[in-house]
């Protein structure tokens, strides 16, 4: 069975990304790509759908047994995982060298004290656990085949196999390291060249701190916001700039649940609220590789914009469901693809408009198609704001007139207004000022709720929404108008659990709610953020300072998060590590310290 979500750290390359739980156990990697088939599934399965253990021995009938202590090494993506054992202290050390050839994953271990007999089990499954391999020797090598992929397996242990398994016990005395490397290559291409792992340790090392080594963020904050950093930069396809909303596909937001979906794909609100914590913090050059992965993808079609697209900017990212795999703690389906790639949220257009601004704003080199792209945006909204969508939360219900979707194609048009009073773009400035006036004036009559002093979730209903807390955020309305502290406090009201956490909106159990779906969900962190950020700009900054640092106690000892956080059973739920909670903390920080109230 998988660890809690929480258990697992996060290692990757740029390109892709494992999990490894606190017992050295491997149980989620996809290769060569964040959303190619996996060859470890038993994250969402059992041990036969494939997993690599490497950690002290154990008997046959007890659990394995967890790491005494892990952590990673400084500000890298370098994991170090220590067992204390009645034999002595071992070390592992797991990571992935970012890479041009082909993909690695690396596995030290390290005799610390004592002699530890040591094992590694490598159980190799193509297609999310449903292809047993060609497993054989290739002159000195292990190599795994099936179809078009091959993994090879190279240590300097000895190793044998046994029941489609591939294992290896030795020992470690104090000083001894001994090496194992799994690399993938086209299985019809030449054998990837041999490992070198003590070099590619020091050079991920290397990447890592020269990497680091620009942010400028240096406030009270900063062991949290780097952490942050580091697992969005993770989460980046290097080669196109694409960035994945989390390396992981459904891991379930109520466990035992439905609410189960595929988030390695390149929503461009995600990767576009990324782009702008990234610009913060001093990375200019990921925004200038996003904005090119946007301009390729959208290409010559604005009019016909998704909300996700593939990491290299593909277009069709048809759902299905993978029957064979029991679930994350039988939470059923397992879905692979995104269904709600062709939904209409008008939102994006807000976000995307906004991140462009900003990379505006901070000196990105100026690019004439992604101001033109900008202009098309605004003519395809002026054609459609008026129009009902799924929104920001992508309902699989029936499309409503929602408030927050009304809000952020303001800021898409606010913006753009921006950018040619600017200079930088020719535009019809007092059309679009009036087309600017005229969403504020529809949002404000129809989105908001005189008796009870707050906005809603859509026009005409009577149900909150978490995501109205960005309306002082965006600049929509200022902090202290009282529909926005009123806002503020009914979402406090209505929408917190009992530990003060916020729900993204109010869902009906086993009946069918605004999202079309049966059952919960925990907090969405993120929402939680950005209900710290409305505290302190409604200058209520101690609340919000309390509530931040409660939120960074539920990340797991590494500083990761998920999704959502379950507050009846005190744990994280939903798809992990989650780009969606990691940007909002990164700017309530930066929101925080700017206060000047901790020293920042």
């Amino acid at each position: 069975m998988a660890g809690r979500i929480e258990d697992y750290a996060l290692i990757g390359d740029m390109q892709t990304a494992a999990l490894v739980c606190r017992d050295g156990t491997v149980d989620w990697l996809c290769l060569p790509r964040f959303d190619s088939h996996s060859i470890f599934a038993g994250l969402l399965g059992t041990e036969e759908h494939g997993f690599w253990r490497l950690g002290p021995a154990h008997a046959e009938d007890a659990e394995p047994p967890a790491a005494t202590r892990r952590r990673y090494r400084g500000d890298s993506l370098i994991l170090e995982s220590e067992w204390d054992t009645d034999r002595g202290t071992v070390r592992v050390t797991d990571f992935m060298p970012p890479r041009d050839g082909a993909p690695q994953l690396i596995r030290i271990v390290e005799g610390v004290s004592g002699r530890v007999p040591m094992r590694s089990t490598l159980r190799m499954r193509f297609s999310y656990g449903r292809v047993v391999p060609w497993v054989h020797r290739h002159e000195s090598r292990t190599v795994a085949v099936a179809g078009p992929d091959s993994v090879w397996f190279d240590t300097t242990a000895d190793t044998y196999g046994e029941e489609l398994t591939t294992y290896s016990d030795f020992t470690v005395a104090p000083g001894e390291r001994v090496a194992f490397t799994i690399s993938w290559e086209p299985s019809h291409k030449q054998p990837p060249a041999l490992p070198e792992p003590e070099q590619s340790l020091e050079a991920t090392e290397d990447f890592w701190r020269e990497w680091v080594e620009h942010c400028t963020y240096h406030g009270p904050y900063r062991e949290a916001v780097i952490r942050s950093l580091i697992t969005l930069k993770a989460l980046t396809y290097a080669p196109t700039g694409g960035i994945v909303a989390a390396p992981t596909t459904s891991l379930p937001e109520d466990i035992g649940g439905v609410r189960n979906w595929d988030y390695r794909y390149t929503w461009l609100r995600d990767a576009a609220i990324t782009l702008s914590s990234l610009l913060r913090t001093g990375y200019r050059e990921e925004a200038r590789a996003w904005r090119e992965w946007l301009l390729r993808a959208v290409a010559g079609d604005p009019e016909n914009l998704q909300i996700m697209y593939g990491i290299a900017g593909e277009r069709e990212l048809g759902e299905a469901e993978l029957d064979w795999l029991p679930g994350y703690e039988n939470s059923a389906p397992v879905r692979v693809g995104n269904g709600a790639a062709h939904q209409l949220q008008l939102d994006v257009y807000g976000e995307v408009t906004e991140a462009l601004h900003l990379a505006h704003m901070t000196g990105l080199a100026r690019n004439d198609y992604a101001s033109l792209l900008q202009l098309k945006l605004i003519r395809y909204l002026e054609k459609h704001w008026q129009e009902p969508d799924e929104g920001i939360w992508e309902v699989r219900g029936p499309r409503r007139h929602f408030v927050h979707s009304k809000v952020m194609a303001w800021v898409a048009v606010d913006r753009t207004i921006k950018l040619i009073e600017s200079g930088d773009a020719d535009g019809p400035l007092e059309e679009w000022q009036q087309l600017r006036d005229d969403i504020h004036r529809d949002v404000c009559e129809k989105g908001y709720d005189k008796e009870r002093n707050t906005f809603t979730q859509s026009y005409g209903s009577k149900e909150l929404d978490a995501a109205l807390l960005l309306i002082p955020q965006v600049g929509f309305l200022p902090p202290d108008d009282k529909r926005v502290i009123g806002t503020v406090e009914a979402i406090q009201r209505e929408l917190s659990t009992s530990d003060g956490f916020i729900l993204r909106y109010p869902t009906e159990g086993v009946d069918e709610g605004v999202d079309g779906l049966p059952g919960d969900e925990g907090a969405f962190l993120a929402c939680s953020f950005w209900m710290a950020d409305d505290l302190a700009m409604i200058g209520r900054v101690d609340e919000a300072r309390k509530l931040f640092e409660k939120l960074l106690s539920l990340r797991n000892d590494l500083g990761l998060l998920a999704e959502e956080w379950d507050p009846q059973n005190q744990r994280q739920v939903g798809n992990f590590p989650q780009a969606f909670s990691h940007v909002p903390l990164i700017d309530t920080a930066l929101r925080l310290t700017a206060s000047g109230a901790y020293g920042g």
